[in-house]
């Protein structure tokens, strides 16, 4: 039995078929043992996959993420993962999560460029940058290959990197191939926008974030003026 030093001689312990015992007549003693018993009792642990985007530092967005295996690509287990993605998207108002981001090293990745968005940006700037609507796509074990090696420079942030931003520059067009839930193969042809969403949350998988090839230059916090303009008193939220 292991002893522990410095406890009131009149605590008594035993263990019995990996139950524990403790009898104690004191106040001074029934507080240790409520200390005790504290200490022995597994704390809730807020686990993957998260309600909330991991933040740069976590080791999971640095690791390159496994393979979907091909005999769960249907399975409930996999369902669940996405559609926590997919909340995870629409509750933080976004364009694409990769699993990695709540904490999933597989890859799979989500993307959604909805109509209403289009109110968040002028009209020369949603045009500059090739914005356009793009359907809530989920894509399992996907591939993507260049189909047009033109380069655009646009500013880009990630909700992984929360509150900064730097201009970085994307391939202009890809093609996009996996699977979806179904199991059914999948081909995409992306351009503009959509194309460096795609090439953003493809990073992911691989470990990479746009920090990686960003201009350091332009590497900014989002809320710079705020924070001059409300003597520092400012934060950045990590939920929603």
């Amino acid at each position: 039995m292991m002893q522990f030093r410095g406890l009131p001689t009149i605590l008594s312990k035993r263990f019995f078929n990996g139950m524990r015992f403790i009898s104690s007549s004191s106040r001074k003693e029934k507080s240790f043992r409520k200390m005790y018993q504290e200490f022995w009792t597994p704390k809730a642990i807020n686990k993957p996959p998260y309600d909330h985007f991991t933040q740069i530092g976590d080791p999971v967005l640095r690791t390159k993420a496994s393979k979907v295996p091909e005999d769960l690509i249907t399975s409930k287990e996999v369902k669940v993962i996405a559609e926590k993605m997919v909340k995870v998207l629409k509750k933080f108002d976004c364009v694409g999560v990769a699993a990695p981001q709540i904490g999933i090293s597989l890859r799979i990745i989500v993307m959604e460029f909805r109509e209403g968005l289009k109110e968040h940006f002028s009209l020369p700037v949603y045009e500059a940058r090739k914005m356009s609507t793009l359907p809530l796509t989920v894509l399992l074990n996907p591939s993507m290959s260049v189909t047009n090696y033109q380069k655009h420079k646009h500013p880009e942030g990630c909700m992984s990197v929360r509150g900064y931003s730097a201009e970085v520059e994307r391939y202009d067009s890809v093609s996009l191939k996996g699977t979806n839930l179904d199991g059914i193969e999948v081909n995409i042809e992306l351009s503009g926008w959509n194309a460096r969403i795609a090439q953003h949350e493809m990073d992911h998988l691989d470990g990479k974030l746009y920090i990686d090839i960003m201009d350091r230059s332009t590497f900014m916090c989002t809320c710079w003026e705020a924070v001059n303009s409300k003597s520092g008193r400012v934060e950045i939220p990590f939920y929603k």
